[in-house]
């Protein structure tokens, strides 16, 4: 009775533990997104002093209405979208296609291109013969220069190549038995096996495709109809370091009441919030496939 009461009270502390310590990343994790969102909401000159933690002290709308009254931010917008949007499928599906191929053991070349693809992620062309590659293939001030070349990423090809490796051959065995072809064995069998490692590789390259900009201003700086959202940012954040001049002129301004002003760590907060909202919506809907993860697919034999 002594021991079952023992145990009981090592469970009741370990419990505490773990939650405490489960709180403890939560504030850890969500304090920097809400001191960074109430910034934005604050006024600029006002946050300059310090002492925004959790909530505006001075709620304005200023600083998102210096960012969304640009016209050109609408129209980047929809190229960050659309951008994002087929470089996600199109990365994805010709990533699991190669994966797939270099997959099986019966494809003789398949370390030779396995070789070659990590190589890639250890030698790079630089920069200078990166842009003019890309002028000699036509990609200069055209939107697919965002598209094309990532449509095959090296990291993603061993994720997804290790994953399919996993599932059991008797899938594709039982479907070659029934007369199916390998794209008829791709599209129907492997593609749903592997929505768990898709919906990751598709969350990483959406990531990393709206928050691009570097690529805009190398390739397609010159038109502005090719602009993304976060190049479009990048700008106001410096024509705002130019605006603002320096803290103690805006904190002029502000004090002589004659116009409202912005700063950097304004703009910048803001500019988080803005570009932060869409991963945020859709991550909730693809946290499922992380927690069920490697366990979708299995088979006993």
């Amino acid at each position: 009775m002594i021991r079952i009461r023992q145990k009981r009270w090592d469970d009741i502390i370990l419990d505490t533990v773990i939650y405490l310590s489960l709180i403890f990343l939560i504030i850890v994790t969500l304090y920097p997104f809400l001191n960074t969102l109430a910034i934005s909401f604050n006024d600029a000159v006002d946050s300059s002093r310090g002492g925004i933690h959790l909530w505006p002290r001075k709620f304005t709308l200023y600083n998102y209405e210096t960012l969304l009254t640009r016209n050109q931010i609408y129209h980047a917008t929809l190229v960050s979208v659309g951008r994002t949007i087929l470089s996600t499928v199109f990365c994805t599906f010709s990533t699991a296609m190669v994966a797939y191929t270099i997959s099986r053991k019966e494809f003789v070349f398949r370390r030779l291109i396995s070789f070659i693809y990590v190589l890639t992620m250890y030698i790079d062309g630089g920069l200078v013969p990166t842009y003019f590659l890309m002028r000699s293939l036509g990609l200069t001030n055209s939107f697919w220069v965002y598209v094309l070349p990532g449509l095959v990423s090296a990291f993603n090809l061993i994720v997804i190549r290790t994953y399919i490796a996993g599932l059991s051959d008797s899938f594709i065995e039982s479907a070659r038995i029934d007369g199916a072809g390998e794209f008829t064995i791709f599209l129907r069998i492997i593609l749903p096996l592997c929505k768990p490692v898709l919906a990751t590789i598709a969350l990483f390259v959406a990531v990393d495709n709206w928050n691009a900009w570097f690529d805009t201003f190398l390739y397609n700086s010159a038109n502005p109809q090719l602009s993304t959202l976060q190049y479009e940012l990048m700008k106001v954040l410096q024509s705002a370091n130019t605006m603002s001049g320096s803290l103690l002129q805006a904190l002029s301004r502000a004090a002589a009441g004659t116009t409202n002003t912005v700063t950097p760590r304004a703009i910048r907060a803001t500019m988080t919030v803005i570009v932060s909202v869409p991963i945020v919506v859709v991550y909730p809907f693809l946290q499922k496939y992380f927690v069920h993860g490697l366990t979708l697919g299995g088979i006993k034999e």
